[in-house]
């Protein structure tokens, strides 16, 4: 197992932060109504993606040091004139000071999330990034890469496949579609007998060498044949021919999406919270948007 340092645990974090950047940037050019905004704050990004989405929190501060008092009144001050909650992800090996600071100001946790990882080159069979096995798929599964004009396609798998009874939140269906201007993303459906079943999505973080996987659903009456775990693998070999180091996936402890991560070998980097810290109680639902759109809560 991986000694996980600092610097390790930074590109680890950027898995949630770049994706959440591109996110706010593309809202910012298309739907400027919005008011969508990233901006660095402390080593890492502070993101709004709009006033109920389920995208948008600090990520990666207090890896470049210190956190100072001034530097989250930033920060709170970013979110209140957005009118949401202020809110932020607190990672292990962040500078304490980070710690400090929230504890003081008397945030609250709304999710706790584990940080798994797979070093590619092992998942091949070898020390070094290189190509992995070829993915294994059930019988009768077709998986394959999707283009922009099937966005809705697979937003409505997602979608359904979190929200079993139908009451799919106003917005998520936009979750995926932006994804396709991204660099570096890809997103895969798996047909049965031709019919969709499932979706999965990742962004290639060429900077840090990672990919960031998430956005995995599959529909109830297909579940049980493995076809997450196909997902998992297709996505994994793309992510080795565009020569990542690291697949990277965060889920809540105890999920579908966890235990088929460890199955194919991802280790538990670290555990990190999301804190929050609200000025109306009324929005009190956007941590459950923030749920959903986590790859903590896919079925599969």
């Amino acid at each position: 197992m991986q000694f996980v340092d600092k610097a390790l645990a930074r590109r680890f974090e950027s898995a949630e932060e770049i994706p959440q950047v591109e996110y706010a940037r593309y809202f910012a050019r298309q739907r400027p109504e919005i008011g969508a905004a990233a901006e660095e704050i402390c080593g890492g990004h502070m993101i709004f993606a709009g006033p109920n989405s389920p995208i948008g929190r600090a990520v990666g501060m207090g890896f470049n040091g210190p956190v100072r008092a001034e530097d989250l009144d930033r920060l709170e001050e970013f979110y209140r004139s957005h009118g949401v909650p202020a809110q932020l992800d607190l990672c292990p090996l962040s500078d304490s000071s980070l710690l400090e600071l929230v504890k003081d100001r008397n945030y609250g946790i709304v999710e706790l999330n584990n940080v798994r990882y797979l070093r590619i080159g092992e998942f091949a069979g070898d020390t070094t990034p290189a190509e992995p096995k070829p993915a294994a798929v059930p019988s009768g599964v077709e998986i394959r890469r999707t283009t922009r004009e099937e966005a809705k396609v697979l937003s409505s798998i997602v979608g359904r496949s979190f929200f079993e009874g139908g009451d799919v939140p106003e917005g998520f269906d936009d979750l995926l579609t932006p994804m396709y201007e991204f660099p570096g993303a890809m997103a895969y459906v798996a047909l049965v007998d031709g019919e969709p079943a499932a979706a999965a999505a990742g962004l290639v973080i060429r900077e840090h060498q990672i990919v960031a996987l998430f956005g995995a659903g599959t529909l109830p009456r297909f579940r049980g044949r493995g076809i997450q775990t196909a997902l998992l693998r297709a996505r994994i070999q793309a992510a080795a021919e565009e020569g990542c180091e690291y697949a990277v996936i965060v889920t809540l402890g105890g999920t579908v999406s966890e235990r088929n991560s460890v199955r194919l070998g991802f280790q538990c980097a670290y555990s990190k919270a999301t804190l929050i810290r609200r000025w109306d109680e009324s929005r009190a639902e956007h941590g459950e948007l923030l749920r959903a759109a986590r790859p903590a809560g896919n079925p599969g």
